[in-house]
């Protein structure tokens, strides 16, 4: 076993929890929803997406497995993103763009460590993919939903704003403030300008509102099965910008332990 770095880590384990959650409960998680019930082989591709998930987790913690866990892994989440494309045009809204862009950031996680573990195959053959290009490519797809994200907070003001913690004032200002600061962070990554420090400013902001939003909730056992749900991926979101935000402090994955080594 060997890891990266401590995003990697959390992440794989991350993806370890979601298999295992997809199992017990039977039902897709965080990386896979919405699927429509009305799918024919819905129950066996619930089944399919949990192990590919566990499966994936567990590969991406051993150095042999590695190369061939973080490539399936980005391609089922990519191909998941991509299926949801069309309902984000003709249905346009939270229930769609919400659930998208969260997908959207894991799909950047995993491409980051695809980047990281990829092997003198992948840079032949896949060389938009797993090279630099690559790398450039998954940061765009964590700053996309950012952006996403901070519209979603203006767009739907109701839900976003009781959401803020009763000791805390200005629910309103808070709810704009995040809204704008998720904003900013996308930009910033877009157009590669103090993108390392939005990466690392909007994973924290990401890992604050599970500490401040949600974990008082799990405490107080007050939690609806749909909150439940946004934990779930609330959690999945921190583990995937903690990978992207590691992808700008250097050398990382197979190649770069080889490269420490000699």
């Amino acid at each position: 076993m060997r890891i990266a770095s401590l995003g990697h880590g959390v992440f794989a384990a991350t993806m370890i929890g979601l298999g295992v959650l997809g199992l017990i409960q039977g039902d897709f998680t965080a990386p896979w929803q919405p699927v429509s019930k009305a799918l024919p082989g819905r129950e066996a591709l619930v089944y399919l997406c949990a192990i590919i998930t566990l499966g994936c987790g567990i590969g991406l913690l051993w150095r042999r497995t590695a190369p061939l866990a973080s490539r399936v892994l980005l391609a089922s989440l990519l191909l998941s993103l991509v299926s949801r494309m069309p309902a984000m045009f003709w249905t346009p809204g939270v229930g769609t763009s919400w659930p998208a862009s969260s997908t959207a950031v894991m799909v950047s996680a995993a491409w980051v460590l695809y980047t990281w573990f990829a092997t003198d195959w992948d840079r032949r053959r896949l060389r938009f993919a797993a090279g630099e290009k690559g790398l450039r490519t998954a940061r765009v797809l964590y700053g996309l939903p950012l952006i996403l994200f901070g519209l979603a907070h203006f767009a739907y003001l109701q839900n976003t704003a009781p959401l803020v913690p009763g000791w805390l004032p200005w629910h309103v200002g808070w709810s704009y403030f995040t809204g704008w600061t998720f904003i900013a962070a996308g930009v910033a990554v877009l157009i590669d300008v103090y993108a390392r420090l939005a990466v690392a400013l909007s994973a924290w902001q990401m890992g604050l509102f599970l500490l401040v939003v949600w974990v008082p909730r799990v405490a107080a056992r007050s939690l609806s099965a749909f909150q439940w749900t946004e934990v779930v991926v609330n959690v999945a979101l921190v583990a995937a910008a903690w990978v992207v935000a590691d992808s700008f402090s250097g050398t990382h994955g197979l190649a770069g332990l080889a490269r420490e080594k000699s």
